[in-house]
């Protein structure tokens, strides 16, 4: 059966890698090489996986056969190359609505051995807090990493005009903001309702910061200090 982000894509996750083709078969099937050798020669690449643990809950009634969408985010995300293309692979499913934390934690719950389980938690942990992209994710391990407390992320705020906004992340009680600034921030339209929001916030009486996605990614021990300084600033207080 399809499985993976195959499976995924199939259940319309969008913006999946499409090679190669992922198949999960039972442990104990040893049929595998032989279908293999009747299929097209232009046909795409295609990984085969073996798994002891198939529940009928993890099973998908569709044409072709596939695992369900949660089972096949986390198996996407333990045979992703990188951690960062395992963690782009929850966050789409959740973002897109096409699975929720719980149901992925429930599916971690059946399999104690698979691989990335651990980060796979992390991740869904901070997804359901309220990262929605990988900067986001990005973000919170620096946080924790760097024993910084953890802000709220997506906060709604009702702008001087009335309108919705919605911070990146956001320290109420310190009222330090950041925003984590991804390529769409560079359109004109974009950055014009960027600077808009930024002097509301500073109107407020709120500070502000500003990081671009990759420094986050790249340079984290740089964001981290100037978050301490802006936090101390603004009367945090480590625990001792």
């Amino acid at each position: 059966m399809l499985a993976g982000a195959t499976a995924a894509a199939e259940a319309g996750v969008r913006g999946l890698r499409r090679e190669p083709l992922h198949v999960l078969v039972p442990a104990t099937r040893r049929a595998g090489r032989t279908v293999l050798r009747r299929l097209p020669v232009d046909m795409a690449a295609v990984v085969v996986h073996r798994t002891s643990v198939l529940p009928r809950a993890h099973l998908q009634l569709a044409r072709p056969p596939r695992t369900t969408t949660a089972r096949a985010l986390v198996d996407a995300a333990g045979w992703a190359r990188t951690v960062d293309e395992a963690q782009a692979v929850l966050a789409a499913g959740c973002q897109q609505r096409r699975v929720s934390p719980e149901e992925i934690r429930a599916v971690v719950d059946a399999l104690p051995r698979a691989h990335r389980r651990h980060l796979v938690r992390r991740t869904v942990d901070d997804i359901a807090g309220g990262a929605e992209a990988l900067s986001e994710i990005d973000f919170l391990r620096l946080c924790r990493r760097h024993g910084l407390p953890r802000p709220d992320l997506q906060h709604r705020r009702t702008d001087a005009g009335g309108r919705t906004r919605w911070l990146d992340a956001y320290w109420r009680e310190w009222g330090v903001h950041v925003e984590i600034d991804g390529a769409h921030h560079m359109d004109v339209r974009e950055w014009a309702a960027d600077m808009r929001r930024q002097n509301d916030v500073w109107t407020a009486g709120d500070r502000i910061l500003r990081f671009p996605a990759w420094l986050v990614r790249a340079r984290p021990d740089e964001v981290a200090a100037i978050l301490r300084r802006a936090l101390l600033a603004a009367g945090w207080r480590p625990a001792t």
